[in-house]
């Protein structure tokens, strides 16, 4: 059944419409994914189906009684409320329920008026509450603000930041359990660690409906059940998650190539015929005639402009950086202690950790920006750096995108060969007309792309980026993977973003808590293997052996289970890699330019999904097994 059908929606913004007629249904429990580029109209779309802006045309239609609620990507609050009291917000309807439960209740007890009617109210009240959380939602609220790393629930929401109060919206919206929740970009400001979680609470702890609107390219592919691509002021639909979605886009794009190439050979033919035809016509040929006048008003499919992103490398000299016992505390905290570490070229490390650990003091660090408390940090001769921060500063908001990247200059050198500014803001995904758009008027992905653009139009042999992933579409992602990957760049990169760790990422600095910060070879998936092997080690009682033994314990597996379980870690891993390696070939821009077969690709990729999986469920059921 339908929560929400939304037909010919149209929205302009002054002179660029973003929206032409687009249509979508909702149904109840469905998890629908919303991708496409920036600017194209994703948030734009959430918000006119969560009711909170206008569409300029068309209508959006809700089930009746149906409870609709909207993760902004700027949360609001009325007054300044604790963070519990905001969380607590998000139980209105709940609250109603109780309320039903309890005077009912209360009647019941006191056994006024119509008794039976007073049983069937509470029962119904009784239902309500269930349907909208059970009775302990207190410890639902306690619960969601530790998953969410939210650590002072008497706070005023003024007093955090504003990840912090993104992740109290989260929880308010969660604790709400609407019968569709509307989440644009969820997974921003959420750490590693903290996507997992949400990843697994939206698969099986939340019975609504969704809409995600999300670059996070795993937590598409895990739990949408549909992919909407926004493009052209259309919305396209395709089944499943995003690898799915890949395939199911190639093949629509091949087939309105085969189309376009079709209509052209019939108006070569038609327009040839004509030129060798008298004037005077009959109706068979004033019929002809149409046909080609028609076919030649047809509207040529528009050609995806997509990001084309490269580096200005140089020669590095044997050393890039070094650190040697790094100590490094702010605030009067301390955030690493006694790092050592050296980067060789063709290196990527991703950082990772969770949301104030110190993971973008460390780069400043790095950067020179701060002075270390102890230890050294050596950059070499010859390395020259280039940085892309958090808050993308540097651009002026009152200027245009091409006067931000390019000023005054009418050529920009690019790999050692001069181009024009205009064409090098046109491989980033800029046509003319948004070249002199003011910075103040873009999403923030575009000005996301802005920062890149004005950041590789510089040499540099060493690239430090903090939260690049944030706001970036899944084609700009794919093109920063690529070119880093394919240039072997040397790179140190903070994100939250699985899928980017798992495709560039040659190993992990990981933030493990207590100023401990450890270097771990291989990518995410690697990094998340063993931190899961650690966790099964850490579990172990002590003095048990560490390598499993036929102990009286043990004796509960049989001998084959007993070395079927010391071979799954290694297996895991295994499996965790192939799926890695496949997602990393099926989301390549090269995938598609033919000679591959993408259905078998993605085929196989879901198969190496469920095959790991499948070991992941064996290895917790013999675990399970030896502790029952």
């Amino acid at each position: 059944m339908p929560v929400l059908s939304a037909h010919g929606l149209v929205k302009a913004y002054g002179p660029t419409t973003v929206l032409r007629g687009a249509s979508l249904t909702i149904r109840s429990g469905e998890r629908v994914g919303v991708v496409g580029r920036n600017g194209a109209g994703k948030s734009t779309l959430g918000r006119i189906l969560a009711g909170v802006e206008p569409a300029d045309a068309g209508s959006v239609s809700r089930r009746r009684d149906s409870a609709v609620l909207y993760l902004s990507q700027v949360p609001e609050f009325d007054g300044d409320p604790t963070v519990t009291a905001a969380v607590s917000s998000g139980l209105e309807a709940w609250s109603r329920a109780m309320a039903r439960y309890e005077s009912a209740s209360a009647q019941v007890d006191r056994r006024d008026g119509v008794l039976d009617a007073a049983i069937e109210e509470q029962a119904q009240a009784a239902d309500e509450v269930e349907r909208l959380g059970g009775f302990e939602q207190s410890h639902r609220i306690a619960s969601l603000l530790e998953h969410l790393r939210i650590a002072r629930p008497d706070s005023p929401v003024s007093t955090l930041s504003g990840g912090e109060q993104r992740r109290v919206a989260l929880a308010r919206l969660l604790i709400a359990a609407p019968d569709l929740a509307i989440l644009d970009e969820p997974t921003n400001h959420l750490d590693a660690d903290t996507v997992e979680w949400l990843e697994g609470y939206l698969l099986d702890g939340f019975r609504g409906a969704l809409l995600l609107i999300t670059h996070d390219r795993y937590l598409l592919d895990r739990v949408a059940t549909r992919t909407v691509e926004v493009s052209r002021g259309e919305v396209y639909s395709y089944d499943g998650g995003y690898g799915l979605y890949l395939q199911q886009k190639a093949e629509r794009l091949e087939l309105e190539a085969r189309t376009e190439q079709n209509r052209q050979n019939f108006l070569r033919g038609e327009l040839a015929w004509l030129a060798r035809q008298p004037k005077a016509r009959t109706t068979k040929q004033k019929a002809r005639i149409d046909r080609a006048e028609a076919a030649l008003a047809v509207e040529r499919p528009e050609v995806e402009r997509l990001a084309r992103l490269t580096l200005d490398d140089v020669r590095a000299g044997k050393t890039i950086l070094e650190t040697r016992d790094l100590r490094v505390e702010l605030g009067g905290r301390l955030l690493v202690d006694g790092l050592t570490l050296s980067l060789t070229q063709g290196q990527r490390i991703g950082i990772v950790g969770p949301n104030g650990a110190g993971k973008t003091t460390l780069l400043r660090t790095l950067l020179g920006q701060l002075d270390p408390t102890s230890g050294s940090v050596v950059l070499g001769k010859n390395t020259k750096l280039g940085y892309f921060d958090q808050l993308r500063s540097g651009l002026t908001d009152a200027e245009s995108v091409f006067d931000n990247v390019a000023g005054d200059q009418s050529r920009i050198e690019v790999s050692g060969q001069p181009i024009e500014p205009r064409s090098y803001l046109e491989r980033f995904g800029f046509d003319g007309a948004q070249q002199r758009q003011p910075v103040s008027s873009l999403s923030g992905g575009e000005r996301a792309r802005v920062a890149l653009a004005r950041l590789l139009r510089e040499p540099a042999n060493l690239l430090i980026l903090d939260e690049p992933t944030n706001d970036l579409d899944t084609e700009t992602l794919a093109a920063l993977e690529t070119m880093l990957c394919d240039m072997a760049a040397t790179a140190l990169v903070v994100t939250h973003d699985r899928w980017f760790l798992d495709r560039v990422a040659t190993s992990i600095l990981a933030f493990e808590g207590d100023a401990r910060v450890v270097h771990y070879p291989g990518n995410y998936s690697d990094y998340r293997a063993r931190a899961r092997a650690a966790s099964t080690e850490s579990t172990r009682p002590r003095g048990t052996p560490r390598k499993r033994e036929p102990t009286a314990v043990a004796r509960k597996l049989s001998r084959p289970e007993e070395r079927e379980l010391g071979e799954l870690p290694d297996a895991i891993d295994r499996a965790e890699a192939r799926h890695a390696e496949l997602a990393q070939k099926l989301s390549a821009p090269e995938t598609y330019l033919g000679g591959v077969d993408v259905e078998a690709l993605a085929l196989e990729l879901q198969r190496a999904r469920e095959e790991a999986d499948r070991l992941l469920a064996r290895w917790e059921e013999l675990e399970l097994k030896t502790s029952s």
